[in-house]
């Protein structure tokens, strides 16, 4: 029988740790089993370790396991480890009396909610943005000739060299971070200094991968992705020296040409709103923007939402309109501005 009891209370739980890593990846895993290259970029145990601080976010057991947290906008979510689709209407309505929303869901999850009861809204500022591995490969068209004369430019104006990012690289690619600080003026700890350093400090833990990139024998950039789905890969950590123009574009290309495994898609995380990562974002020509639903209940006064039947990736026009750009490479530096 499926238990009726009321969630926990928005503050219980225990805040996450690296103990809980097998049990909640198994969970989401199984929660998005088939996604393809639309799974959601944050579900991912080692994406939300590294940026718990930011979101407060605590593993709460019990019959409906969870975790709770707060978005950047301050809403205090849950983000089910629980099959939503075995749940009643009450046990659901019971979860949502102790938190704003259930987020982030992807389309088949809210596909499997009672519309006439809760809602499901998407966020543009939410979306992850998609692109087909191939637009950095090639920088084919003249939407990226920009791309490919920058990349070629840098190419040409060092000696460029690039390693796998194991343990012999950690040193270089941690003195890239601290330059990078110094090129955006960042006080130690500001911008996602913390996470990434975990996340260099974790990668094989985490199943990170990536290159430092030398240009005249000088650390000059370095990259961390993590594979999410079957050639696709979510862009974790960017970071390129502002002096050496065109590195970005560089070090996308590399990725998708020198990764062991073979890379279909990119995905580059959400923008949170701002416009300068939305510019940047954007100027990459996505071929989806993958929406991420906050379900809440119609009674708590929330504006209608789409009727779960017709909800689901919004495909980008790449040939139409102009090229406008978190916890991410994005969130927090952008590379090298809108190029």
């Amino acid at each position: 029988m499926i238990p009726s009891t009321p969630a926990a209370p928005v503050a219980a739980g225990v805040p996450l740790a690296l103990a809980q890593r097998a049990r909640i990846e198994a969970a989401l895993a199984a929660r998005h089993a088939g996604a393809g290259r639309d799974r959601l970029s944050d579900l991912v145990f080692s994406n939300l370790y590294l940026f718990r601080a930011a979101h407060e976010y605590r593993l709460v057991e019990g019959d409906w396991p969870l975790i709770s947290g707060r978005t950047y906008d301050g809403t205090r979510h849950a983000i089910p480890l629980f099959d939503v689709g075995q749940a009643s209407l009450v046990q659901l309505t019971q979860l949502l009396s102790q938190y704003d929303c259930l987020y982030p869901l992807s389309r088949q999850q809210v596909a499997q909610f009672d519309s006439a009861a809760f809602e499901a809204v998407a966020a543009r500022d939410d979306a992850d943005y998609l692109y087909p591995a191939d637009h950095f490969r090639f920088y084919r068209g003249a939407k990226l000739l920009k791309k490919r004369n920058l990349m070629k430019q840098f190419l040409s104006s060092h000696v460029v060299r690039s390693t796998p990012l194991d343990a012999a690289g950690l040193d270089d690619a941690r003195r890239v971070l601290a330059l990078w600080m110094a090129d955006k003026g960042k006080a130690s700890g500001e911008a996602d200094e913390q996470p990434c350093l975990e996340a260099l400090a974790h990668l094989d833990e985490f199943g990170l991968q990536g290159f430092v990139h030398y240009a005249d024998d000088e650390p000059a950039g370095f990259v961390l992705a993590q594979e999410i789905g079957s050639g696709v890969f979510v862009m974790r950590f960017a970071k390129g020296l502002a002096r050496y123009k065109g590195i970005a574009q560089y070090m996308f290309h590399h990725f998708v040409t020198a990764s062991k495994q073979p890379v279909q898609w990119l995905n580059f995380e959400q923008d949170m709103g701002l416009a300068n990562f939305r510019r940047t974002k954007l100027s990459y020509q996505p071929a989806a923007l993958i929406d991420k639903y906050r379900v809440r209940l119609r009674a708590r006064g929330c504006h209608a939402g789409p009727d779960p039947a017709s909800i689901g990736l919004r495909n980008m026009d790449c040939g139409s309109g102009p090229a406008m750009t978190a916890d991410s490479q994005f969130s927090q530096d952008p590379p090298q501005g809108p190029a």
